[in-house]
């Protein structure tokens, strides 16, 4: 089969949706509402769709791996944000240099584990 891939959109849970929202806007995500339990947040030609909806198993195991340019740019300004300091469940993990490229991690307030990486081997 063969067909034009436009874009992938994951789905996401939240324990708190709506310190989840504000989470995710703080990172500069542009939020695009679609029902009072669910959202769209995109950046670039990148989204995901934010759920009102909780469910422990799930959200443990959800991860989402985002690739960006600069991975220590990022990683510092992921820092300036004192994303942790304001959501005290999020979690920062540094940069670590992997065989295959280089990434660093985020857990959201819920505990969606984000690693935002580059390739160095394509």
């Amino acid at each position: 089969m063969h067909f034009k891939t436009k874009s992938i959109r994951p789905f996401i849970g939240s324990k708190n949706y709506t310190e989840s929202r504000l989470f995710y806007k703080e990172l500069g995500f542009t939020e695009n509402i679609l029902s009072p339990n669910m959202s769209y947040f995109s950046t670039a030609n990148f989204g995901f769709y934010l759920q009102d909806a909780y469910v422990k198993d799930w959200i443990d195991n959800t991860m989402v791996f985002m690739e960006v340019e600069d991975v220590e740019e990022f990683w510092e300004s992921l820092k300036a944000l004192h994303l942790n300091e304001k959501y005290p469940t999020a979690k920062l993990v540094p940069i670590r240099y992997l065989d295959w490229g280089k990434e660093c991690f985020l857990h959201d307030p819920s505990g969606i584990l984000w690693h935002f990486g580059a390739f160095t081997l394509k």
